[in-house]
């Protein structure tokens, strides 16, 4: 029973999985600790007001609402899906596109309807493959396919 356990944590994906947690809650404290030391100050220096949102509440019927709470969770969230957008994420497209070969479109690519059966065909065909018609073959895909000499 414990094999099966000792086997379950050595593998690669919940070792990857606890280090990117560990990772991401270090991420987190990192950013809330700036969003609470630079960000909210900012803020209450634009609004002229205190800045500080933790202890803004408000009372109905004697109930304390803590929507500063709220307020300052809300800022931290914005500044980190922020810095993981433009810090991760741009540049790892960035790196996919760079690396990624543009695939030139098929032969096939370009389709159209047989006039007759009405079945979907390739715009270069010339016999129907459903109902074996004889069909023309588009001058614009023959041409695209360099099958047919420019008309320029």
């Amino acid at each position: 029973m414990l094999s099966g356990f000792k086997d379950f944590i050595l593998r690669g994906n919940v070792i990857t999985l606890a280090i990117g947690l560990a990772v991401g809650s270090a991420f987190t404290a990192v950013v809330t600790g700036f969003s609470n030391a630079f960000i909210t100050p900012l803020i209450g220096v634009a609004t002229k007001g205190a800045g500080d949102f933790s202890k803004a509440v408000f009372t109905v019927q004697g109930v304390k609402f803590p929507y500063g709470l709220f307020v300052s969770a809300a800022i931290a969230f914005l500044i980190t899906a922020a810095v993981l957008y433009f810090f991760v994420v741009v540049p790892m497209l960035k790196v996919q596109n760079r690396f990624t070969k543009e695939k030139p479109a098929g032969i096939k690519a370009a389709v159209r309807d047989c006039p007759r059966c009405y079945t979907e065909i390739p715009a270069i065909a010339s016999r129907c493959a459903h109902c074996t018609s004889d069909v023309q073959p588009l001058p614009e895909a023959l041409e695209k396919a360099g099958l047919l000499p420019s008309q320029r």
